[in-house]
């Protein structure tokens, strides 16, 4: 029989940490906020603001269609937490979702989390959150809330979880579907910051579980540890990529968007296009960061490294031919680092790679 007096805290969830853990978070969320978010900090819910006129957004909206995704960051959340670098991972876990809301046109919202460990120590936990923070004032989205559990009796050790969920809007007659894509069209790379958020069961496999490097060893190929090239953050087009849809009429410039996450070049650029087309990347059309060259050598095979690695593009743009030069001007003088990198043809929804 259990014993008498037993406390929440003797099982293992401890209240008063998770009372501490929102005070400290407090500021960081309000940091977002603006005047599309309504109510106090701390309710049960959240409330943000839909009447589209142009006086809270960008652009008044006639016909909104709201856009909602969810994803996390895999493992490299191992990475940060053996490291005890946990205050850029929350940007990764809001970048994965509006990369992705990005695709189709859409400006981002708001975005929630759930984070899911066995024990809740207050100040690491604010770390991570600091990040989601800072990756929601890239992206101009407000933190609106989000769900911390602590659950002893499910997470091992020093086991965590995160997820993010983020809700955009977008124009119902500026969807960008891909369906407008023809053969000729450009296909435009924006430059990842290196593995972004995908195959880190790989490359930690590859990397550090045979023993080869330690995540605290300085690789001079890299310019820094193995460590520090892991945790870069992943980039967050938002901006760069809504200033050329605003500047152009949509689908009849830019008619496909893709998010390079896991599966790579080969399984994410065919969701750009109709089902007829196919798409030819030339190899050497653009920088191949350091990092993809040392896991190659360290024994990956080049088309495993295609179909698992961004291998340098973090997002790609389908746009008609004669307004390539004029998207790419356009997205380097908004700091992105932008390449002309393949074009469609008619096809099978393959990708060559030439």
């Amino acid at each position: 029989m259990p014993k008498p007096g037993l406390t929440y805290r003797d099982a293992g969830v401890d209240l008063q940490a998770g009372d501490r853990f929102v005070e400290l978070i407090r500021s960081a969320c309000r940091r977002t906020y603006g005047p599309r978010v309504l109510g106090p900090y701390g309710g049960f819910a959240g409330l943000f603001r839909l009447d589209f006129d142009e006086k809270l957004f960008e652009r008044n909206y006639r016909r909104p269609v709201l856009v909602a995704c969810t994803d996390g960051v895999g493992t490299k959340l191992l990475v940060a937490a053996r490291l005890g670098v946990l205050n850029t991972i929350g940007i990764d876990l809001v970048a994965m979702n509006v990369n992705d809301l990005l695709c189709c046109g859409a400006e981002p919202l708001f975005f929630l989390d759930y984070l899911a460990v066995r024990r809740l120590e207050p100040q690491k936990l604010a770390q991570v959150v600091e990040g989601i923070a800072q990756g929601c004032l890239e992206a101009n989205c407000s933190l609106l809330g989000g769900e911390t559990a602590e659950m002893p009796d499910l997470y091992r050790g020093d086991d965590w979880d995160m997820a993010g969920f983020a809700v955009g809007v977008v124009e119902r007659r500026r969807i960008i579907d891909g369906r407008g894509v023809e053969p000729a069209d450009v296909v435009i790379g924006l430059a990842s910051a290196g593995l972004h958020s995908n195959g880190y069961s790989l490359a930690r496999k590859v990397l550090v579980d045979g023993g080869q490097y330690r995540l605290t060893d300085r690789v001079e190929k890299l310019g820094c540890t193995l460590g520090e090239e892991l945790l870069r953050p992943t980039r967050i087009y938002v901006r760069s990529v809504l200033g050329v849809l605003r500047r152009y009429r949509v689908k009849r410039v830019v008619r496909g968007m893709a998010h390079i996450t896991g599966g790579g070049l080969p399984g994410n650029l065919p969701r750009a296009v109709p089902e007829d087309c196919s798409i030819v990347l030339r190899r050497g059309s653009w920088p191949v960061p350091p990092i993809f060259r040392l896991l190659q050598n360290a024994g990956v095979p080049p088309a495993e490294m295609f179909g698992v690695f961004n291998m340098g593009i973090g997002f790609a743009l389908v746009v008609r031919p004669a307004f390539a030069r004029a998207v790419l001007r356009a997205l380097e003088k908004s700091g992105e680092r932008a390449y002309a990198i393949g074009y469609v043809k008619r096809g099978d929804g393959s990708v060559e790679i030439r």
